[in-house]
């Protein structure tokens, strides 16, 4: 969620990446013997997107910029707006447009979407676009340990795959009405490709046939390994292991190896201009073609930089999202690819994944299903067959490709230095205290992240939480803006010596509620953002001129989110992390558990006025303070 140093999606209304779950404790899988074989039906029973009523996001787009922008910037919109939106204007021209487009397409908003958020967005995909995330700790510190939970990774995934094969995976429910399962079958076999103005997405699992292999780096050396037998069915733990020993014995290290993934770092521009020269030979090209048709890339890590227990889960987070640069692991990577795991000697697990074909539910519930499965007792294992060794891909690196690589180091280390990531563990309390005062947790944290904001910076500031959408037909993304007239009312109020504390929890109340209604508008099609999108795109098309409420610097503002932020619920312990969206913002995460929540907050270092640990810090403050006055002012009706 988004989102993401995404200046082009700011301007489009994207933020961070993932467009996680809201409120996710109330998606419900039903048993997959109910769903078997009926993908397409069940797809085609779900609604179309809907376009809400120009009126309705005119008004409430105004109400989205009271708490953040100044009393005569807001004057001066309200007549764009009034403008905008009268009989017979551009803006009622520009709703039927997207009205007729609505009901001629299976979703109005989704094609552009993927367009404009991400392929032709021309940063690179590392820390921008791409989230990681940290699994706990594995209980291993060796090759060997690496290899064997490597070997139950993989098989993990194959199990999972099953299901999405036989299009068994359980339907998921939001309230009670069914999901969109369609980012399913999107994240498995599917990778960008780099153009030159502007990427595209190949999925190969539909290809006949579809791909048997994973591709495997170790250092910086990529290995296509066949993950089924002649047969068909899947390789054993045993079998995967044996496979991997032989990678990483036929992969030492050595000092003339071309770390040829380090250029998927690149701008997007710079790696379309290389990719072109790479694939011109046919070594390479055939390479590429193994990484980008393979299932999913598995990534063998060597050692990372020590860290204190304190700070190893933010160490942790750095090599999912970027790898901590060329003298660690960002070359041991292809971040075009939809779906990178990724498993340290040292127990340090998790994964990376390109952001286009899907947001974070499918990924996580990909990979609570394959945490679970490393977990289960280890079966008596039928005896082995001789296996084919694992084929390595070769490159034939010229004299420009060489440049190119070398560019990219410099570039990839810059990012790496300049990115401050920190991961932290709110352990005094989780979904435990809002539920027990009767609040939704995400909107009693994301209250939270506005008052420590608001506390280091005496102001409001535009806020993106990513809602899914997938109550409807290949739903994506709508923005949650967390900073209210209610929200701001509260944080202003809530260190004011002046005010009762019965007033405060009031306040307090109110914020959370006006939060809880923002999310059930956003989830059911009738938020802001992706409409004003689609107005803006309408335009666009019929080649009009840009109306002026676009080039508002009211509008510039409303997206320029300082705030990036995603709910991201799992049934693993695990965090996901992604960076800001802009230059002065911040990229929050958080994953709510039962009795404590983990966070993940991210800030440029180059940005003088941002610390990561300054508002980690903020906020656990924030919430603590919260629970104390909830627990000092007895309420009858708490």
């Amino acid at each position: 969620m988004w989102g993401i140093c995404s200046r082009a999606m700011v301007k489009v209304g994207m933020a961070k990446p993932c467009g996680l779950m809201k409120p996710n404790h109330l998606v419900k899988p039903v048993s997959a013997t109910r769903v078997a074989g009926r993908y397409l039906t069940h797809q085609q029973g779900l609604p179309r997107l809907p376009v809400p009523p120009l009126q309705q996001t005119c008004e409430r787009y105004i109400m989205a910029l009271e708490p953040i922008v100044e009393a005569d910037e807001l004057k001066y919109t309200k007549e764009l707006v009034q403008e905008f939106q009268k009989a017979g204007g551009v803006g009622e021209r520009l709703q039927k447009s997207l009205e007729k487009r609505a009901r001629n397409t299976e979703n109005w908003l989704s094609e552009w979407w993927v367009q404009v958020a991400y392929l032709e967005y021309r940063m690179p995909v590392v820390v921008h676009s791409s989230p990681g995330l940290v699994l706990p700790r594995m209980n291993f510190s060796n090759k060997q340990g690496q290899i064997r939970f490597a070997a139950k990774l993989i098989a993990g995934v194959l199990d999972f795959k099953m299901m999405i094969d036989n299009e068994s995976l359980p339907v998921e429910y939001l309230g009670g009405k069914p999901l969109c399962m369609n980012q399913y079958y999107e994240v498995l076999s599917s990778c960008r490709i780099p153009g030159l103005k502007r990427d595209s997405v190949v999925n190969h699992a539909k290809s006949s046939p579809p791909p048997k292999h994973i591709v495997v780096v170790h250092n910086f050396q990529f290995f296509m390994l066949d993950v089924y037998n002649s047969d068909g069915t899947p390789l054993t733990v045993d079998q995967l292991s044996v496979q991997l020993e032989r990678i990483c014995s036929s992969s030492i290290p050595t000092s003339n190896v071309e770390p040829v993934g380090i250029l998927t770092t690149q701008h997007r521009d710079s790696w379309g201009k290389a990719y072109a020269n790479l694939i011109k030979d046919k070594t390479n090209k055939e390479s590429v073609s193994a990484i980008q048709r393979s299932i999913f890339t598995l990534c063998l890590d060597g050692a990372i930089p020590g860290a204190s227990d304190e700070m190893y889960r933010s160490s942790a987070a750095v090599q999912m999202l970027h790898g901590g640069g060329t003298q660690w692991n960002s070359g041991n990577r292809w971040f075009d690819k939809t779906l990178q795991f990724i498993v340290g000697e040292d127990g340090t697990c998790g994964a990376n994944y390109e952001h286009a074909p899907a947001e974070g539910p499918p990924i996580v519930a990909l990979i609570d299903h394959v945490v679970e499965y490393t977990r289960k007792p280890e079966t008596v294992q039928p005896p082995m067959v001789p296996l084919p060794s694992p084929k390595k891909l070769h490159f034939n690196i010229t004299p420009e490709i060489k440049k190119d690589i070398e560019e990219a180091k410099q570039s990839m280390n810059i990012l790496a230095q300049d990115l401050d990531m920190r991961v932290i563990v709110f352990d005094h309390f989780g979904k435990n205290v809002p539920k027990a005062h009767k609040m939704s947790p995400d909107a009693f944290i994301q209250i939270a992240l506005q008052l420590a904001y608001y506390r280091m910076y005496r102001r409001c500031c535009a806020t993106y939480e990513s809602a899914s959408l997938r109550m409807f037909r290949l739903g994506r993304t709508d923005t949650i803006r967390s900073a209210s007239n209610a929200s701001a009312a509260f944080v202003k109020a809530f260190d004011d010596p002046s005010k009762q504390n019965a007033q405060k929890v009031d306040l307090m109340e109110k914020a959370v509620k006006a939060h809880r209604s923002y999310t059930n508008m956003a989830i059911s099609g009738q938020a802001i953002d992706r409409h004003l999108l689609g107005l803006k795109m309408q335009a666009l098309d019929e080649k009009l001129s840009m109306p002026d409420i676009f080039n508002d610097t009211a509008y510039a503002k409303a997206l320029h989110y300082q705030l990036s932020t995603s709910q991201v619920p799992s049934k693993t312990d695990c965090v996901m992390c992604f960076g800001p969206v802009v230059t002065n913002g911040y990229g929050v995460c958080y994953n709510p558990m039962n009795n404590h929540i983990n966070f993940a907050v991210s800030s440029f270092n180059t940005c003088e006025e941002t610390n990561a640990a300054h508002l980690a810090q903020a906020m656990e403050n924030a919430l603590l303070d919260m629970r104390t006055l909830l627990e000092q002012t007895p309420r009858a009706k708490l």
